[in-house]
């Protein structure tokens, strides 16, 4: 894998996002290098979608800012969580890949047969040659995160957010996904992945952020991920107040 640039990718500037004027995620600050794999860590309700969102554009910060330094938010290659795709679109393997294209050429433009060809290599790079005429709803977890990874092979993005994109799925999955990920990071792309699995954060990504609505710890995984760090992120976890409003400082 790849070392960071020295680079920045992107800078969060004491960034505050809430739900419903509810906070979320409170006055995070830092700078992800181009070319850096971080995972980012946390107890259930620590932010972590939330942060992975606003970065995409979806969410607008309720304070502070975003600085995309690598390109712009349209040009974010970003995978959700596997219960917030709808597999019940009816649309098959094939037309799920090749919507990694729409940036190339549009949602209404043709595929022409070069692109064609990309897609089925995109299929095959992540071992589902033979299922393009199957329609998503008949896939397993595992297979139906491969196809997903093959979209975002076809969108070539130089920022690549992951949610949660090894959970529920076998362990061969799991690896061969991995696999992609190190392709990325020696490629020099920028990659953040949500990820609840320590001991494959510890083993795979070389930083981490640790976040509980506000950033515990940043930096060397290892450090990050130290047991007083963990016990402090669950305990701001278990302290904070949902029904707060934003603090003073955010508004």
């Amino acid at each position: 894998m790849s070392a960071p640039t020295g680079k920045i990718a992107l800078r969060l500037k004491d960034l505050t996002l809430s739900y419903d004027g509810h906070p979320a995620v409170h006055h995070l600050s830092g700078d992800v290098a181009q070319g850096a794999l971080l995972a980012v860590c946390g107890p259930n309700g620590g932010g972590k979608s939330t942060l992975l969102k606003a970065l995409t554009g979806a969410l607008r910060p309720a304070g502070g800012a975003i600085e995309l330094l690598a390109c712009a938010p349209r040009d974010i290659a970003f995978l959700p969580q596997a219960a917030d795709v709808d597999r019940s679109f009816p649309i098959d393997v094939f037309d799920l890949v090749a919507m990694g294209l729409w940036r190339r050429i549009g949602w209404l433009g043709g595929v022409s047969k070069a692109e064609r060809a990309r897609v089925r290599e995109a299929v095959a790079a992540v071992g589902l040659t033979g299922f393009e005429d199957r329609p998503i709803g008949t896939l397993s977890g595992g297979q139906m995160q491969r196809a997903l990874f093959a979209r975002l092979l076809l969108q070539d993005s130089p920022v690549v957010l992951l949610d949660e994109p090894f959970n529920a799925v076998d362990q061969r999955t799991v690896a061969e996904l991995l696999a992609l990920v190190g392709r990325w990071s020696a490629e020099g792309r920028t990659v953040i992945v949500v990820s609840h699995d320590f001991d494959l954060v510890r083993r795979v990504f070389p930083q981490t952020l640790l976040l509980a609505r506000e950033k515990i710890a940043w930096g060397d995984t290892a450090q990050a991920l130290a047991p007083e760090n963990l016990l402090a992120a669950q305990r701001m976890v278990e302290a904070f107040d949902r029904r707060a409003h934003e603090c003073e400082r955010a508004a």
